[in-house]
C-alpha cells in the first residue's frame, strides 16, 4: 500500500522532526535520497541548473565514500548534502547503538547536521539519541518515483496534485528512479505557478 504522505502518527512520534516547512507562502523544498550515483546524479543536477533550483541531497555514506567527486559537484552547484546513513539501515530492525554508529560513520562523507532516516523508519529511542546532534527531516510528499508499477505520468500527477505551501518533496537519486524523466516538467509548472524552491537550512 502506497502512502504519498506519512501517517499522522509519525508527527506525534517525532515532534521536533521536520515534515513540512511552516509557511503559508508558495515555498517548496525538493530533496533526493539514496545518491550519489554516477548515472542519475549528473542528470538531476543538470535539470536543477536549468531551472536555477536548489535542492537537498540525502546521500548514503557508502555511495558518498565511493563517489566523493559527485558529492563535491552537488555542493559546488549550490545544493545541500544531508546524511542518509551509511548502510541504509531499517531502524525498526536495528539496535539503537548500531543505527547511531551507522549515521555517525556516514557523517564523515555526508553531513553531521542534517539526517533523514532510510525508509522513514526510526524507533523512538534512535530518534531521541540522534536529535541531540542532527536536524531530522522527513517529508510531506513522496510520489514513489522508484516504484516500477507506477509510471512517470502518475508520479508527476501525484506531485502536481499534492504540493502545498511548505511541502518537503522526496525523490530518489538512483538509476531505477523515474525522477529525471518528469522533474523538468514538474519544475517548469511549479515555477510558472509561482512556487519557489528553498532548503530548510537556507531559510
Amino acid at each position: 500500500m502506497r502512502h504519498f504522505r506519512l501517517p499522522f502518527i509519525t508527527g506525534w512520534l517525532y515532534p521536533d522532526a521536520l515534515f513540512r516547512l511552516k509557511t503559508d507562502e508558495k515555498i517548496l523544498c525538493l530533496t533526493f535520497d539514496d545518491g550519489p550515483d554516477p548515472e542519475s546524479t549528473p542528470k538531476l543536477l543538470e535539470i536543477l541548473k536549468r531551472h536555477n533550483t536548489r535542492a537537498l541531497f540525502f546521500c548514503d555514506g557508502k555511495a558518498a565514500e565511493m563517489y566523493p567527486y559527485l558529492v563535491e559537484k552537488i555542493v559546488a552547484e549550490g545544493h545541500l548534502v544531508g546524511n542518509h546513513g551509511y548502510n541504509h539501515l531499517n531502524g525498526w530492525i536495528t539496535s539503537t547503538r548500531e543505527y547511531h554508529d551507522d549515521v555517525v560513520h556516514a557523517s564523515q562523507f555526508t553531513s553531521g547536521k542534517i539526517f533523514r532516516p532510510p525508509y522513514g523508519l526510526l524507533r523512538p529511542g534512535q530518534y531521541q539519541k540522534l536529535r541531540k546532534s542532527y536536524r531530522i527531516i522527513f517529508w510531506d510528499i513522496m510520489p514513489y518515483d522508484f516504484d516500477k508499477n507506477l509510471d512517470t505520468g502518475r508520479s508527476l500527477e501525484i506531485l502536481n496534485r499534492s504540493i502545498r505551501p511548505g511541502s518537503i518533496i522526496v525523490l530518489h537519486d538512483r538509476q531505477d528512479s523515474t525522477a529525471p524523466a518528469f522533474l523538468d516538467e514538474f519544475l517548469d509548472k511549479s515555477l510558472k505557478d509561482g512556487y519557489a524552491f528553498i532548503c530548510p537550512e537556507l531559510q
